[in-house]
């Protein structure tokens, strides 16, 4: 009787995983539409306001000492433990290993680079325009603030936008990006959506930042993921390009694997067969024969036959009886007179 194992949950999960299709070759890629060219300039514009409130001083500036002079940890301390370890989520080093775990397996299901390319261009994109925005503008955080109601711009710091803010949203938003049908792109969305919200929201709980540093990185971040589809043809090149050199290399090495195959002889056409009737011909007596292979010769020095040891032989020499018995029977030569 056959009996079936019993599957646990992981067996069933990568049984699934199995049954997965491969990427079409044809599959289209996200590209600039009007509505994500509308989102983007909204975006944009919401940026640059932000930096001009700030700027100048507005009501977002006095809403920031307001916020940091309430001091939230102290406010609510029992959860400040848990805040420590959530706001890990907005790190870029952690949540990129993680980030890249997740599309390197997806990589190898479906036979494509695109996913883990796609990261890595965002990645780019978010550490030279962040980065160049936190140079660019130098604020200093709450903890070193030095005058009460300044923006504190141009002082040297390096938080204005919050890059915690920022990565939350371009690592998690790219798994929503990279979603394979509309259903998994709402629920990653929301759940990016949750995750960059809430790690801004904790920086500023931790008091390492302003709250216009968090609606800037929320604003920096949806930038990146908006201009992905700019990039695609790009990354469509390097992607046909890494794949031409993957097979260069195979081919290269497939042929110094290769042994060397003897191209095989010419065929000779096959020679008639000899009559049954016809006598065979035999070799001329003068011929030249073929030479024959030399013969075998026992191993060892050879002696010469003057420096061989006499050796005597066993045995009388004189002929047996037989023999002398025919010499006696035979006649007397006559002797002649004289």
């Amino acid at each position: 009787m056959r009996t079936e194992r019993n599957l646990t949950r992981l067996d069933r999960v990568f049984a699934r995983l199995d049954r997965e299709p491969e990427r079409p070759a044809d599959l289209d890629v996200p590209r600039m539409s009007r509505h994500r060219i509308v989102l983007f300039s909204a975006t944009l514009a919401f940026y640059l306001a932000i930096v001009v409130a700030v700027l100048a001083t507005s009501w977002l500036v006095r809403f920031d000492w307001q916020v940091m002079f309430f001091r939230p940890y102290q406010q609510w301390p029992e959860i400040h433990a848990f805040l420590d370890y959530w706001v890990v989520l907005g790190q870029r080093g952690p949540t990129a290993v993680m980030v890249a775990a997740w599309l390197g397996w997806r990589s190898w299901r479906q036979h494509t680079i695109r996913p883990l390319l796609t990261f890595g261009a965002a990645l780019l994109l978010l550490n030279v325009t962040v980065g160049a925005a936190k140079i660019g503008m130098g604020r200093l955080g709450p903890h070193y603030a030095t005058t009460i109601g300044a923006h504190e711009m141009g002082l040297g710091g390096d938080i204005f936008p919050s890059g915690h803010t920022a990565n939350a949203v371009v690592t998690w938003g790219i798994l929503a990006y990279m979603a394979s049908t509309p259903r998994t792109r709402r629920y990653l969305s929301a759940l990016s959506a949750v995750v960059s919200l809430s790690v801004g929201l904790t920086t500023v709980y931790l008091g390492t930042h302003w709250l216009s540093d968090v609606l800037l990185g929320w604003a920096a971040g949806l930038l990146v993921l908006l201009a992905l589809p700019w990039v695609e043809p790009l990354l469509t090149r390097v992607e046909g390009w890494i794949f031409a050199l993957r097979d260069l290399w195979r081919t290269r090495r497939a042929g110094l694997a290769s042994p060397v195959i003897p191209a095989p002889a010419p065929a000779t056409a096959p020679q008639p067969a000899a009559p049954a009737d016809e006598p065979p011909v035999r070799e001329p007596v003068g011929a030249a024969r073929p030479a024959r292979a030399p013969a075998y010769l026992a191993p060892g020095p050879h002696t010469p036959r003057s420096e061989r040891s006499p050796v005597t032989p066993a045995g009388s020499r004189r002929p047996p009886h037989s023999e002398r018995a025919s010499r006696a029977a035979a006649p007397a030569r006559p002797v002649a007179g004289g």
